[in-house]
């Protein structure tokens, strides 16, 4: 079994692109999350999102007018963070006439093909017998593997290219994929990740279901709520986290600077039985996964410092709280410390848990413990649990293993397990 290391990272969330930004907002608990005219003028119950801001003059630093026009909106978000993660590990670009690198490929997912293309391009254009001025680039703009076919292109990459789908799971399940490529030998490096692009067609299905939240149209920045008592649902958001990851032998033969190691992980599905269904988690389904990921990466559940949940804002957080105790046998008082990037960016759906992987990198790379913001009125049902969720930044020099999770429609479960590098 080859070891697995992160040596790049790329972001493009609501609250910040690039790095340093990105880690400074989360220091700072920086909410991306504004008021979205667009919702409210079609009657949507929730009227904010988490939305990157000044994106169309951020791509156009990197792509040309032609190549920005072949791309939806979660295309661009991938191709951006792809871009600069595969920077930020020391690689270069290949040009177009050299061969593809054989043993490098790409698992970037999304959990919703584009909708805005469909709904404002292909369906009026098709129902007005207009046709022929869809152009001969709109496939690649609504398949689901344009983001991974979009990365391979622009990177030149010649193993395996695909994107996955996994609902919320989606940015986890990538990253566990690519995993599970190095480790077995199949590929030297994995560029993996999630990205999703927003629209009110996309949203619109949640608003339905009365998941998103309600109470705080007109105080964005307070809407998104994981773990506290006034929540009112996920906040939706959209993005894109990729993250560059290595043979453990291929990155030190380069001399590569190595953010972290993965040491394991786990996906599941819990069946939806057991209480789980389309929409909620079977709890064992949830506990198993953690287990099995703490199993696979060959540590106690002891050694955990920190978790960075699913925690979306619903009424699962408490049950997602209880499950986390549960299955690493860690109750009150000698459980590890929990937060919610989703506070700060809301629910990214099939970015989600590669936004929030590029978040736990950065926290064990630098020290520290992001806040969970806005839940300074706990559930009552996590009060016992009020010394482990930070409401402010905690720097803790000794931080070394965060484990992770997402949990997401069709009872589909995922982990991983991050360890600081420490050569």
């Amino acid at each position: 079994m080859h070891r697995v290391v992160v040596s790049g990272l790329g972001v493009v969330g609501p609250n910040a692109h690039g790095l340093a930004e990105f880690e400074t907002a989360l220091r700072e608990g920086r909410s991306g999350i504004r008021f979205e005219p667009e919702l409210e003028d079609f009657r949507f119950a929730c009227r904010i999102a988490g939305r990157p801001q000044g994106f169309e003059s951020i791509r156009k630093a990197y792509f040309r007018d032609p190549e920005i026009s072949a791309m939806s909106e979660a295309m661009g978000y991938a191709a951006v963070a792809a871009v600069d993660a595969w920077h930020d590990a020391g690689l270069t670009m290949r040009d177009r006439d050299e061969e593809p690198d054989w043993d490098t490929g790409a698992t970037v997912g999304c959990g919703v093909t584009d909708m805005g293309v469909i709904a404002k391009e292909v369906v009026p254009r098709v129902e007005s017998g207009q046709v022929r001025r869809l152009g001969s680039r709109i496939v690649e703009r609504v398949m689901n593997s344009g983001p991974s076919a979009r990365i391979a292109g622009l990177l030149g990459l010649g193993n395996q290219a695909t994107s996955n789908s996994s609902a919320c799971n989606t940015g986890t399940e990538a990253v566990f994929d690519g995993v599970w490529k190095i480790r077995s030998g199949r590929a030297k490096r994995m560029v993996v990740g999630g990205a999703e692009g927003g629209s009110p067609y996309m949203w619109s299905g949640f608003d339905a279901m009365r998941v998103l939240a309600r109470g705080f149209n007109d105080r964005p920045e307070e809407g998104s709520r994981p773990m506290s008592a006034s929540a009112s649902g996920f906040v939706p958001g959209c993005g894109a986290g990729v993250l560059v990851l290595e043979e453990l032998q291929t990155a030190r033969d380069r001399g590569s600077r190595i953010y972290a190691e993965i040491l394991g992980g786990s996906v599941n599905c819990g069946g939806q039985r057991q209480g789980g269904t389309m929409t909620a988690p079977n709890p064992t389904g949830v506990q198993r996964c953690i287990r099995d990921a703490v199993r696979d990466a060959g540590i106690s559940p002891s050694e955990i410092d920190a978790i960075n949940g699913h925690l979306s804002a619903t009424f699962a957080d408490p049950h997602e709280v209880r499950n986390w105790s549960a299955a690493l046998e860690r109750p009150p008082g000698g459980f590890p410390f929990i937060n919610s990037t989703k506070s700060m960016i809301g629910h990214c759906l099939g970015a989600a848990g590669a936004i929030e992987s590029v978040a736990v990198v950065l926290q064990l790379r630098n020290g520290f413990i992001h806040p969970s913001i806005n839940c300074e009125d706990l559930h009552p049902d996590l009060l016992s649990f009020a010394d482990s969720i930070p409401r402010r930044c905690v720097d803790l020099a000794g931080l070394r293993t965060v484990i992770k999770a997402s949990f997401g429609f069709g009872d589909v479960n995922g982990c991983l397990v991050f360890r600081k590098w420490e050569e």
